[in-house]
């Protein structure tokens, strides 16, 4: 799996100051995606564990951070790479949030035939889910692109087996 990129800080994706880590690959190819330069799997550089590590590090000498958003490309593609990641941040950093990006819907990831997608959903606090859609896009929404784009409460959406959107 590699990355095409990594913020230490930034407030675009999520509330509070997060870092965030683009995962590289996307099949989803959204017309007017705003980073179309992620779609490669090959883009970026290779996610270590060196890497990882320190990034994690980073992450937990930073005071100010709250959370870790992961974007892309998008990361359900690599599910099981983004998954061992996000176990490793767990446990070096519980208390942070963790938001994630995917051109897919929530019940496209339930209902996939895909058990490491469920797998890393259920490791994340909130999905950002749904394809850019050109047609729909509003540069006024928070933390997405388009309309149809959801902020999805993942444990209560989980609880209640339908999305339960946060905004």
């Amino acid at each position: 799996m590699n990355i095409c990129g990594y913020i230490p800080e930034s407030i675009n994706e999520g509330p509070g100051l997060r870092a965030v880590v683009f995962i590289s690959g996307c099949t989803h190819r959204c017309p007017g995606c705003f980073s179309p330069h992620t779609w490669s799997f090959q883009a970026g550089k290779p996610f270590t564990l060196e890497l990882q590590q320190q990034i994690i590090g980073e992450m937990a000498e930073n005071p100010l951070l709250g959370g870790l958003t992961i974007a892309g490309g998008d990361p359900f593609f690599s599910a099981a790479e983004t998954s061992e990641f996000v176990q490793r941040v767990r446990a070096a950093l519980p208390d942070f949030s963790i938001w994630i990006y995917s051109g897919y819907t929530w019940e496209e990831i339930i209902h996939s035939n895909h058990p490491e997608y469920l797998k890393l959903l259920q490791l994340c606090d909130v999905l950002i889910d749904g394809r850019f859609d050109q047609q729909q896009r509003d540069v006024s929404l928070l933390y997405r692109g388009s309309r149809n784009q959801r902020i999805v409460d993942i444990n209560r959406s989980m609880v209640s087996g339908q999305a339960v959107c946060l905004l």
